[in-house]
């Protein structure tokens, strides 16, 4: 049986928090969130950050690669030489992400010393995501050298890998027992995690930038055409699509989804709540930027950001904004989570922490 990494409550060791990239949250953000501290990493960064221990680790566009303490100490840096875009992942003790030069790099998640380096033919854009079958483990992780690479994340030798027919832009996700990735060729696919054999294509015929979500057996995620999709990926067919004008602009983050709802943002600077078994419009909410990261869902509550420098919770059931913070810079990433804290990083560098206002920053 293939299993995922169990994830404790105040860790956020993957993009999207965990292998399926739901983006779900099962304990609630404060109430009245403040901003605790704020860290300028010297460089415009358009990563996403993940966290463990207690630690926060990310890249940036210069090719550094961070880790801060959740009280704002900078615990090491270690420079890349290409531009880190890709969000880092967490598992054991190494800290693994991929850079623009095409290398895979491993380092130790205490002192950011490397370990090993898995080189590519081409730029690394997402995230590396992993599977755990019994004493079996894989990194997974795509590349514009259009092929899908899994590697043993202890040694960093290849375990298979799986061509496709153009950039593989997005992270794959995973989820009982399977890899589901989108590429630029315009297909789905559906991979088995030890082997690396396609299980099943699914022809969309549109760029796919994005990641898909998955839940249960269903896979939610959008095109570059601004197209959203909800396969159900055991029956390898299509359940419902929305429709969309010239101006809904391309999806490039990835849905959130508790299995009831699904939330996506679109470039035409709106973010969407679909009912996720037909598909249907619950509510809208309007921004005055673009929405590139991916929002995160509580029980009761929508946490993302928008290019127009803003930081917004919403209200899950009705999209009405219960609270906002203008950051002065357009947020493209994704947010982290942690205990009662959340994180993001802002396009010009800066890390900001929020969490409850009677915590001393």
């Amino acid at each position: 049986m293939l299993l995922s990494a169990q994830v404790p409550d105040n860790d956020w060791p993957q993009f999207r928090g965990k292998s399926d990239l739901t983006g779900r949250l099962k304990n609630e953000l404060p109430s009245s969130p403040v901003l605790l501290w704020s860290l300028s990493t010297g460089s415009k960064s358009q990563s996403s950050l993940v966290i463990s221990g207690g630690i926060l680790f990310f890249g940036n566009d210069k090719g550094t690669v961070i880790a801060v303490g959740s009280d704002k100490t900078i615990c090491w840096k270690y420079e890349a030489g290409s531009s880190v875009t890709a969000p880092p992942l967490v598992y054991g003790d190494k800290v693994f992400f991929g850079c623009d030069n095409g290398s895979f790099i491993a380092l130790d998640k205490k002192t950011g010393k490397p370990a090993w380096t898995f080189n590519t033919e081409n730029q690394i854009a997402g995230s590396a995501n992993i599977w755990i079958a019994g004493k079996r483990t894989g990194l997974v992780f795509g590349s514009y050298d259009y092929n899908l690479h899994c590697i043993d994340p202890s040694t960093g030798k290849e375990i298979w890998t799986l061509e496709t027919e153009n950039y593989i832009n997005g992270t794959p996700a995973i989820s009982e027992n399977k890899i589901v990735f989108g590429g630029c060729d315009g297909f789905l696919r559906i991979v088995d995690p030890v082997t690396g054999k396609q299980r099943d294509t699914i022809n969309i015929g549109v760029y796919i930038a994005a990641s898909p979500a998955l839940s249960g057996q269903k896979a939610y995620f959008g095109d570059y055409n601004g197209n959203f999709y909800c396969i159900d990926i055991i029956k390898g067919k299509l359940d419902w699509k929305t429709s969309v004008s010239e101006e809904s602009g391309s999806i490039m983050s990835i849905p959130a989804t508790d299995g009831n709802v699904v939330i996506i943002g679109r470039e035409d600077n709106l973010l969407y709540c679909y009912d996720a078994c037909s598909g249907k419009l619950i509510w809208k909410y309007r921004t005055n930027g673009s929405i590139k990261g991916s929002a995160v869902i509580t029980p009761s509550k929508v946490l993302f950001g928008s290019s127009d420098g803003n930081i917004y919770i919403l209200s899950l059931k009705d999209g009405k904004k219960l609270w906002s913070f203008n950051a002065g810079s357009p947020v493209i990433s994704s947010p982290a989570v942690a205990g009662d804290r959340f994180y993001f990083l802002t396009d010009d560098g800066r890390l900001l922490a929020f969490g409850n206002k009677n915590v001393v920053k």
